[in-house]
């Protein structure tokens, strides 16, 4: 597959998944900003947001929005950054929400994006079911 994401919605690569809905697929990057750093990404390639159909606006926003509180119920961070590039910085061009854990003092300044890593395979796989189990249980109120 020419598209490293559209390869991970196919099943041919693979990826620590989060979210996995009929028109939408949550995964942790692999080269994470903080542990538990998601990306959203249609399963239908588009390259950016202006490409996206209206129809799917509400879909990506109210799935970012609970990426967002899973983050914060399933991992323990404060808060979130959530972005999204439209080609300059878009390293892939496959419409993608950056939905990063956040707390305060972690060193996140600005748009400089220092990136970390996850120890094993087993790490990443924890905080992916640690994401994903938020998302399934109750939502807080």
């Amino acid at each position: 597959m020419s598209c490293v994401f559209c390869g991970i919605v196919a099943g041919g690569l693979p990826a620590d998944v989060v979210l996995d809905e009929p028109e939408l697929l949550g995964f942790l990057d692999r080269r994470p900003v903080f542990k538990g750093h998601v990306l959203l990404v249609p399963k239908t390639h588009v390259d950016t947001l202006l490409e996206l159909p209206v129809s799917l606006h509400a879909t990506v926003l109210e799935a970012t929005a609970r990426l967002a509180r899973a983050a914060v119920d399933g991992l323990g961070a404060q808060g979130t950054f959530v972005a999204m590039n439209n080609v300059v910085s878009q390293s892939v061009p496959h419409l993608h929400v950056h939905v990063v854990p956040r707390t305060k003092g972690d060193g996140l300044r600005g748009f400089f994006w220092p990136r970390t890593t996850y120890s094993d395979a087993a790490d990443s796989a924890d905080h992916a079911a640690r994401l994903a189990a938020a998302l399934a249980g109750p939502p807080a109120s």
